[in-house]
C-alpha cells in the first residue's frame, strides 16, 4: 500500500526519527551499555571510555529517555533489554548496530550524491574499506540471514541438492540453513579474499566445517568451477550494474549441471520501481554506497535469467520485503 502523509506533523516525525537513530548508535559506538554491566554514574563512565564527563552525562539521560538505560539519582545502569541485546560478547549482541554506524555515514553524503550521480563517502571496493569494515558488515549480514534463510529454504525444494554454490556467501547463514534441511548437500561459499577468512571463522563457530567449504575470487571476474545443482545469489545483484549482473548470471549458469536450479534473493521491484516500500528505499542504500548498484524489476531479472539459458522462472515473496526468482537450467 502506498504511504500517504497528509499533517505537517507527520512529516516533521518522520524528519526528527534520525536524532533517535544517532542517540542510540552512538551509545553503542563508545561502548556504553558493555561498560553499564555494572552500575556507574557518568564521571565513572566517562573515565572509562575517555570522554567528556558532561557531555557523557547528556547522553546518558538521552538514552534514559529512549528507553534503553536507568537512572536512580546519578547512577546509571542497564534495562534488561540492553543488558541482553547491547552488551559485547553475549550471545544475543546486536552486531549489525555496527554496520548501521557505517550506513549513516554513506547516507549522510545523499544530497551530494543524488546532485553528482556518484557515491562520494568512500572508496566503493570491499577490499579498501578495511578490516573494521568488513568485520561489522558481514555480522550484520549473519545478523539478519538465518531466519531469512530458514524461510527461503521452506520455499525451495532442496531435497534432490548435492552441491551448493553460495556465491558473495559472506557468513554462509544461507548455506548453513540450506544444509540443515538437507543435511546431504554440500556447499561452496564464494567471496572475495579479505572476506573469505571471515567467512571460515563462521563456518567453524556453526559447526559446518565437514560440508561447507570456501573459494576465493572476484564474482565479476573469475570463474565458479563446475558441477553445482543449486546455485545461490542472496543479496548480491543489488550491488552491481545491468551489464555485470548479465555476465554474473551466465557464469552461475555455466557452473551449474542440467538441471540445475539458480535462485536470486533481492528486493525485487515493479516497474515503477516504488514497490516494495523497502526495496525503494535500499535503492538509495546502494546510491551512496556503492559505485553501479541499484535495485531491479522482475522482468529485467526474467530477462537475465532467460537469455543465460534458465527456463521455468518462477517469483515467490518473502514475508520480509524480498523475493526469490528462481530458474531451472535446460
Amino acid at each position: 500500500m502506498k504511504k500517504t502523509i497528509s499533517e505537517p506533523a507527520e512529516l516533521m516525525e518522520m524528519a526528527n526519527a534520525f536524532r533517535f537513530s544517532r542517540i542510540i548508535l552512538t551509545g553503542y559506538e563508545l561502548g556504553i551499555f558493555t561498560v553499564l554491566e555494572s552500575k556507574k554514574n557518568a564521571p565513572e563512565i566517562a573515565g572509562t571510555l575517555g570522554t567528556d564527563p558532561r557531555a557523557t552525562d547528556r547522553l546518558l539521560n538521552a538514552l534514559v529517555a529512549v528507553g534503553l538505560v536507568e537512572k536512580t539519582g546519578d547512577i546509571f545502569s542497564n534495562t534488561a533489554f540492553s543488558t541482553r541485546f547491547l552488551v559485547k560478547d553475549r550471545p544475543g549482541y546486536l552486531s549489525g548496530l555496527g554496520h548501521m554506524i557505517n550506513v549513516w555515514k554513506t547516507w549522510s553524503t545523499l544530497t551530494e550524491t543524488v546532485r553528482t550521480g556518484k557515491s562520494t563517502a568512500l572508496e566503493n571496493s570491499i577490499e579498501n574499506r578495511g578490516d573494521a569494515w568488513r568485520e561489522a558488515f558481514i555480522a550484520a549480514m549473519h545478523a539478519r540471514a538465518p531466519q531469512q534463510a530458514r524461510e527461503v529454504a521452506v520455499m525451495l525444494n532442496l531435497s534432490e541438492a548435492t552441491r551448493m554454490l553460495d556465491v558473495g556467501g559472506g557468513s554462509g547463514a544461507f548455506s548453513f540453513e540450506f544444509i540443515r534441511k538437507n543435511s546431504k548437500m554440500k556447499a561452496v561459499i564464494f567471496d572475495l579474499p579479505s572476506i573469505v577468512p571471515i567467512s571460515q571463522k563462521y563456518i567453524d563457530r556453526e559447526g559446518f566445517s565437514g560440508s561447507v567449504t570456501t573459494m576465493s575470487g572476484d564474482y565479476l571476474k573469475d570463474g565458479f568451477g563446475k558441477g553445482f545443482d543449486l546455485v545461490l545469489l542472496s543479496a548480491v545483484i543489488h550491488i552491481n550494474s545491468p551489464e555485470e549482473n548479465v555476465s554474473l548470471i551466465k557464469r552461475c549458469v555455466e557452473a551449474m549441471d542440467s538441471g540445475g536450479q539458480l535462485v536470486i534473493l533481492d528486493h525485487i521491484m515493479n516497474d515503477e520501481r516504488t514497490v516494495p516500500e523497502v526495496g525503494a528505499i535500499f535503492t538509495l542504500n546502494m546510491l551512496v554506497g556503492t559505485e553501479k548498484g541499484d535495485t531491479y524489476t522482475e522482468n529485467e531479472i526474467k530477462t537475465w535469467m532467460k537469455d543465460a539459458g534458465l527456463n521455468e522462472i518462477q517469483r515467490t515473496d518473502s514475508s520480509q520485503g524480498t523475493s526469490i526468482m528462481t530458474g531451472i537450467k535446460k
